[in-house]
């Protein structure tokens, strides 16, 4: 046996031979991720597994993602990839939202809901804009301006029906400003608002009682599925996980969709969203693009909700506090902390967090009911 004739043939058929140039960028960004979630701490529970799902996925020759007859045969990342391809996975993930979500403030506030609905402005204008570069379909430029509802499953559901070859670039610029809200909305909050506004103390919440919290989910899924039927699955799952919550009667699986549910499929969904990322597709203008109209579509989003709280502040007699208007985009409960946050800084005593919560909450459905509309009139 001729070992180096053995060696060379190794070698020839080594990732190290094989490697694109692209599929080393690759490498390069997942390590530049994999460092933000690690060591920056930027939504490690989601960027940790996408960044190394990239990682794998581009190892030169390794194919992990391959796709084959039998299914059977294709790499394991792509048999896993079919849970976001079926939209299985954002489906159960919202079923763990809901699980872990209390609709309490935004049910003893329902002006909350027009907060939520002012915190989506940020994705027609980028859906707008993104049909008006001409780069993208109607359909893309749907699901591009989706981020800025700041919703992750949601935006990857939007993406893998109506944009599959965007789903990596969309779910990756979707997670990133979620996990950068607490640099991009103070800027615009206090931009947007004067001190005195930031100092408005608002009153307690009333008590909303078990009926109404039982009651809500159930009259949530039967109204938004009837006007819009394309928002049943997203709207149906979160309205589920939140209904086994506010039962009182089912515990185990509350619990079950608030832990072991919610990080088995966080694990599987953000390794297989990381996967898609392949270089050819990556790689590319539209990709800047859409990371650029995705930080615009979230810019503003906040502006929307912070315009329309000043418009309620004024209305109610200084009784609202704008900055709570910001917390309507979809990130639960990062984008209420914030407001908190702001509003803490103004005045010591001031407690918004409760307050915040109505419009976060109500994002969560608005992201939805838009991402709904987008699949009904541009669907296949």
């Amino acid at each position: 046996m001729n070992f180096i004739e053995v060696f060379k043939g190794i070698m020839l058929e080594s990732g190290f031979v094989g490697a694109t140039w692209q599929e080393l960028v690759m490498i390069l960004i997942s390590f530049v991720l994999i460092y933000m979630a690690i060591v920056k701490k930027y939504e490690p529970l989601l960027l940790l597994p996408i960044a190394f799902g990239m990682f794998l996925a581009n190892l030169p020759l390794a194919g992990l993602m391959k796709e084959a007859e039998p299914w059977y045969s294709s790499g394991v990342l792509r048999i896993i990839y079919s849970g976001v391809k079926s939209s299985l996975f954002p489906c159960l993930i919202f079923t763990c939202v809901g699980a872990m979500t209390d609709f309490g403030p935004l049910i003893a506030n329902p002006i909350s809901l027009l907060l939520g609905a002012a915190a989506q402005f940020g994705i027609y204008i980028a859906f707008m804009l993104a049909n008006a570069t001409g780069l993208f379909t109607v359909g893309e430029a749907a699901a591009i301006g989706i981020i800025g509802g700041a919703d992750g499953p949601t935006a990857i559901y939007i993406a893998n029906n109506l944009a599959p070859e965007l789903v990596a670039p969309i779910a990756v610029a979707a997670y990133s400003y979620m996990a950068l809200i607490p640099m991009i909305q103070p800027p615009i909050m206090r931009a947007l608002t004067s001190e005195k506004e930031r100092k408005i103390k608002m009153g307690q919440l009333r008590k909303v009682t078990k009926v109404e919290k039982v009651v809500f989910p159930v009259f949530v899924t039967l109204f938004c599925a009837l006007l819009l039927p394309s928002t049943a699955p997203l709207i149906g799952m979160l309205m589920y996980g939140n209904l086994l919550k506010e039962s009182g009667v089912v515990a185990r699986l509350s619990d079950t969709a608030q832990n072991a549910l919610c990080n088995l499929v966080t694990l599987l969904l953000g390794l297989s969203v990381g996967a898609t990322a392949n270089g050819t597709i990556f790689l590319r203008t539209q990709t800047l693009a859409i990371i650029g109209m995705g930080l615009m579509a979230f810019c503003f989003s906040t502006v929307g909700g912070v315009l329309l709280g000043k418009v309620l502040c004024i209305i109610t007699g200084g009784k609202i506090n704008p900055l709570i208007g910001s917390a309507g985009v979809s990130a639960v409960p990062m984008a209420a902390r914030v407001a908190q946050v702001e509003g803490a800084k103004a005045n010591p005593t001031n407690f918004l967090l409760m307050h915040a919560m109505g419009p976060n909450v109500a994002g969560v459905i608005g992201s939805a009911v838009a991402a709904g509309f987008f699949m009904m009139v541009f669907g296949k």
